[in-house]
């Protein structure tokens, strides 16, 4: 097997697969995201300055 770089061995995996594994780690990115975001702005509003 020859020597790819790591950019081409990508592209020639997704092709060979499709763009469900792609789409899938998207979106799981994108929802631990939006869970860290929420956490990060709504944690403010549970402190309680007296």
């Amino acid at each position: 097997m020859e020597h790819n770089p790591a950019a081409t061995w990508l592209i020639e995996a997704a092709e060979r697969q499709g763009p469900g594994n792609l789409l899938r780690v998207v979106l799981i990115v994108m929802v631990v995201g939006c869970a860290f975001t929420a956490w990060f702005l709504l944690r403010g509003y549970s402190r309680k300055d007296e």
